[in-house]
């Protein structure tokens, strides 16, 4: 008889993001919402680089004053690490990719499938950018693989939507 293998424990186990400037969000950004923390839940490594805080984690998401709050916390919601990034490197890079997939949003409408594969592929490459940035930003705190910085990067540029 095979044994489980134990709980992964270096995980997100829930994220939440900061509601209080609740908008009203279109379709397709509630769509991307609700699957990149989907996604982000059912596979995810996340260590946080100090040996006495161990997961799995919840993540609080949120914007203050021109910068990114990562407050990590333990499976009772009790504090771990609040972990705080200046956002003025991601300006560019969310500007950029929220006029991109808006193109895309409407490309999908009325463009041809070259159209749409070419501005699709433009709204990747920029989305693969912001993760990557996010993940050399965190990484003195955190350790991740690409595709939780991903999903967790979708998360950032929900967050920046103001209605």
């Amino acid at each position: 008889m095979m044994n489980a293998a134990p709980p992964k424990t270096e995980v997100i186990a829930d994220v939440k993001l900061d509601e209080r400037t609740l908008v009203r969000r279109k379709p397709e950004v509630e769509h991307e919402r609700a699957v990149a923390i989907y996604d982000l839940l059912e596979e995810n490594t996340f260590h946080i680089r100090d040996d006495s805080i161990t997961g799995p984690y919840i993540l609080h998401l949120s914007l203050a004053e021109n910068r990114l709050i990562v407050d990590v916390r333990d499976k009772d919601d009790n504090d771990l690490k609040k972990i705080t990034l200046p956002l003025s490197p991601f300006r560019a890079i969310v500007k950029d990719y929220f006029m991109v997939c808006e193109s895309y949003y409407g490309a999908i409408k009325t463009a041809s499938p070259s159209q749409i594969e070419a501005i699709d592929m433009g709204r990747r490459g920029l989305h693969n950018e912001g993760a990557e940035l996010l993940r050399e930003r965190l990484d003195a705190e955190v350790e991740m693989d690409v595709d939780t910085s991903r999903r967790l990067f979708t998360l950032v540029c929900v967050l920046h939507i103001r209605g």
